[in-house]
């Protein structure tokens, strides 16, 4: 089943964050993964949440996804990532493919 990983992102490194950026599609990709949202405007309908950055992920499944993060590809990319923000990320398994009821 696919999965989806969802990403708050709090930047205090504007410049690291490009780098971040820049090494982080390829490995992406190699997993067969693409991006749903990336960094596009929210707004909140309910509760305190505000986030300054959301970013939206698609794996084939939660172990795809999973061993993405876990990739020595990702690693480079997140030791960037952990110097340029705050972040917190999960991985949650879709029922069905994305999309459909």
């Amino acid at each position: 089943m696919p999965a989806l990983v969802l990403v708050e992102v709090e930047i205090h490194n504007p410049e690291l964050y490009e780098e971040y950026k820049k090494h982080t599609l390829a490995t992406i990709s190699k997993f067969g993964g693409r991006f749903v949202v990336r960094g596009a405007k929210t707004e909140s309908l309910e509760g305190d949440w505000n986030p300054g950055r959301l970013v939206i992920l698609e794996f084939p499944s939660v172990q795809v996804a999973k061993d993405w993060w876990n990739s020595p590809e990702y690693t480079l990319a997140k030791n960037i990532r952990y110097q340029a923000a705050r972040s917190k990320m999960l991985v949650v398994e879709c029922n069905g493919e994305i999309g459909v009821n």
